[in-house]
């Protein structure tokens, strides 16, 4: 062996392995399969299919939506614990009703924070009240005045048992002294489908309505949002109508457990870019949807804080699945 060879072997030995800057790094390489608990439709499907757009033109790799209904939005994030690899390539929206739902069953079920690697909060739910147009009631007054001495004969729908917007309806009817028969859906979208069926009475859901009150079909009673919607002016919110709350549900995107953090800031990085692109913001423009935009540790964070409400109001309302 040469002394020059000799010298070039020790000075590899010395020195330190190298390691590619991880914004080089070839990941993703390959499609990312991408579940939503919900049927397709609505804001949250297009502002989703949006994103991945871009994602895919920054990436040169496709992010592929499985839908998922049923299970009170719960199999995506099911199929995240029991099947999915923590690499990156497996990734589901995530939702409130993950959160609460180990505390509406005896069954093992998840830990809603460390069973989960949390990527990035979005923005949320426009949820709202509305009717047909040709319904009694005029007012979110004149319903609940009629929910009241009628207990049980109106019927509302939502998108399952015992999520976000479930809860605060009937938190609100508790308060009200009233009740009304729930009528669960697998999505807002079949509420609307009932609705212009007249086999309920109203929705109580995410804005799938929005396309009927835009055209005359239904009318909004009550928009649930901090503040009144620009599309609908007259339509007062919760907080308007006394109850001192607003809802609108905040989601993301997880992975499974034990995700590498380079990875989960990779995409945080990506999938933000494309959530400020300006197609992305101009369908949350379109839908009103509200900002709720969090990174990975605020979200986390975010996810510790609200599974103490969570646990509050399933043991309040006495809710249960079991």
């Amino acid at each position: 062996m040469t002394t020059r060879r000799r010298a070039l072997l020790g000075a590899l030995a010395a020195a330190p392995l190298a390691t590619p800057a991880f914004g080089q790094a070839r990941f993703p390489n390959r499609p990312i399969r991408f579940m939503i608990p919900w049927p397709p439709g609505g804001s949250l499907d297009a502002l989703h299919r949006a994103m991945f757009e871009v994602f895919q033109k920054d990436t040169g790799q496709p992010v592929i939506i499985e839908n998922m209904p049923g299970a009170r939005g719960t199999r995506a994030a099911i199929f995240l614990i029991q099947q999915a690899r923590p690499d990156g390539y497996t990734l589901a929206h995530h939702h409130l009703s993950i959160l609460r739902h180990p505390y509406l069953t005896r069954a093992q079920t998840w830990d809603p924070v460390n069973d989960f690697s949390y990527i990035m909060q979005l923005t949320g739910f426009t949820f709202g009240t509305v009717v047909r147009a040709d319904s009694p009631f005029r007012t979110w007054q004149d319903m609940m005045a009629h929910a009241k001495a009628n207990p049980g004969r109106l019927t509302y729908s939502t998108s399952g048992i015992a999520t976000t917007n479930h809860i605060a309806k009937e938190d609100i009817l508790a308060r009200e002294g009233a009740r009304m028969e729930h009528i669960p859906m697998r999505g807002a979208q079949e509420g609307v489908t009932a609705l212009l069926g007249r086999q309920i009475d109203m929705i109580s859901d995410a804005q799938a309505w929005r396309p009927q009150v835009e055209n005359g079909d239904f009318r909004l009673l009550a928009a649930w949002t901090p503040t009144r919607l620009a599309s609908a002016p007259n339509a007062p919110t919760l907080r308007e109508l006394g109850y001192g709350m607003s809802v609108t549900s905040p989601y993301g995107i997880a992975g499974p457990k034990g995700m590498d953090p380079e990875i989960v800031d990779r995409l945080h990085r990506l999938f933000k870019k494309a959530m400020e692109d300006e197609t992305s913001q101009a369908i949350m423009n379109r839908w009103e949807m509200p900002r709720e935009y969090l990174g990975p540790a605020e979200y986390l964070a975010f996810a510790r804080e609200r599974i103490i409400y969570e646990q509050e109001m399933v043991r309040r309302l006495n809710l249960s699945i079991d």
